[in-house]
């Protein structure tokens, strides 16, 4: 019997994360979020595959107002990924998306960061702070001697933080690697270190059957010492077999 760690529940949308809720599975649209159209009927379709939470890119602003079309016709919650210009997060937010992907250190301005977390407390939208460690801040890297496991839950934690400090708690985390070892390690110091709940992923672990085996191990084997409240696993291809594979994953584990 697996005993689940202890987090916050979150709502993004009327999907709750953490707390006492079931683990969520979900995976990110691969179609031009810009085509509204497409993107729905993609949706839909990862809806019927098992499909609890999507993500969308936002690469520009003709994105972010699409997002408007897109949530009000999606079965599950769409979470906005926001990368470096805040304003995409303000529109992404008026548009009615249910959550936001956030890498505060990359819009490298508190201001900027504090207008964001303001609209998204208004509007009782939770935030996922995402670190992995392809973006690590170069400051913590020279300070570990690389990318560490260390290096990465002091970065999650910093992130997390600022946004406490603009009065938010709907928060949600997740740290990633391709590295099996650190991200299990790093995810397991910021499980010590709060009680959000986490999302669970191996980034670009690859081709269908070299993926599978990665995140089976990574994202599997924190599940069973009941760490992880939503989880993402990452193949190139169709993200249908993304959904599927998140899915074996929990019932392997019988959960």
């Amino acid at each position: 019997m697996i005993t689940r760690r202890k987090s916050k529940k979150i709502y993004i949308g009327k999907t709750a994360v953490g707390g006492d809720s079931p683990i969520t599975v979900q995976t990110m649209t691969k179609t031009d979020t810009r085509d509204a159209k497409a993107t729905t009927a993609e949706i839909k379709r990862l809806h019927i595959a098992g499909c609890d939470i999507i993500r969308l890119a936002v690469p520009d602003m003709e994105a972010a107002k699409a997002l408007k079309e897109i949530c009000l016709n999606s079965p599950i919650p769409v979470m906005a990924d926001i990368h470096f210009d805040h304003k995409l997060a303000l529109q992404s937010i008026e548009s009615g998306v249910h959550g936001l992907r956030l890498k505060p250190g990359n819009i490298r301005s508190e201001e900027k960061i504090r207008e964001v977390i303001a609209a998204a407390k208004d509007h009782k939208i939770p935030v996922r702070v995402g670190v992995n460690a392809g973006s690590l801040d170069p400051d913590l890297k020279a300070k570990y001697g690389g990318v560490t496991a260390k290096a990465l839950a002091e970065s999650a934690l910093k992130e997390v933080a600022l946004l406490e400090k603009c009065g938010f708690d709907m928060i949600k985390i997740a740290v990633k690697s391709f590295d099996i070892e650190t991200m299990t390690e790093a995810v397991k110091l910021v499980a010590s270190s709060c009680d959000y709940p986490l999302h669970l992923g191996v980034t670009e672990s690859g081709l269908p059957e070299d993926g599978i085996v990665r995140s089976s191990i990574g994202i599997g084997s924190l599940l069973m010492q009941g760490i992880g409240d939503t989880i993402r696993v990452s193949l190139t291809g169709d993200s249908a077999e993304e959904v599927k594979t998140g899915i074996r994953i929990l019932k392997s584990l019988g959960i």
